[in-house]
């Protein structure tokens, strides 16, 4: 179930915000995407989510396991997102808040607390089920962020500095966290960041974006 970019390229204004883009990724891979601010990282995330601007006009090709995303609408796409503020609902408790995010396929209580249940024992939140998001340390709240998002088996993973706000020492533990859920699960996951020590940690393609003004 590979993420497919062939010849993607955006544009504003006639404007071309970077060259035209291929990349593939792999299952349980993490492609990184570099470049600086504005240039279009994170509205290339939005193009692939589903979420363009109307600002924006797109070229090219967008393809996960096959299916072209320009023909499936953005909640049909299967496609998980992970910000760099871990927002947990805080009218919800943590179970509840992972239970939101779980996929339909998963049926009746029973399997649907046992589902959480797991995924809070995997992320080292046991027994957390009934706590207030508003009791977790940061830490806490990206792994129960993150779990949140991969309970709804999304088909591919957008990461949007997802460890930018985090001191060094949780930094180096979220993202390794991250990226092992991402090769156990075999989704294929492409994160964009200013810190090269993320690109490293990835270990996977790395990506530069420079932009090429005018479009001709």
């Amino acid at each position: 179930m590979s993420l497919v970019l062939e010849n993607l390229q955006l544009t504003l204004a006639g404007r071309a915000l970077f060259a035209p883009l291929t990349l593939t990724v792999e299952p349980g891979c993490v492609a990184t995407v570099m470049g600086p601010s504005g240039v279009g990282k994170s509205t290339l995330l939005d193009a692939i989510a589903g979420h363009l601007a109307p600002a924006f006009s797109m070229t090219g090709r967008i393809a996960l396991d096959g299916r072209d995303l320009a023909l499936i609408p953005p909640e049909a796409r299967r496609i998980g997102l992970v910000f760099q503020d871990a927002v947990l609902f805080p009218h919800l408790s943590v179970g509840d808040n992972l239970a939101f995010g779980l996929a339909s396929s998963v049926k009746g209580r029973d399997a649907r607390r046992g589902a959480v249940e797991r995924a809070l024992a995997q992320a080292g939140l046991a027994g957390l089920y009934g706590r207030d998001p508003a009791s977790l340390s940061g830490g806490q709240r990206s792994r129960a962020a993150l779990m949140r998002t991969l309970l709804a088996a999304p088909a591919a993973l957008l990461l949007d500095e997802p460890f930018s706000k985090l001191d060094t020492g949780l930094r180096d533990e979220i993202r390794a966290f991250t990226f092992a859920n991402v090769r156990e699960r075999a989704v294929p996951a492409l994160m964009v960041t200013h810190d090269p020590a993320d690109a490293e940690a990835a270990a996977g393609q790395t990506i530069g974006l420079t932009s090429i003004g005018e479009t001709p």
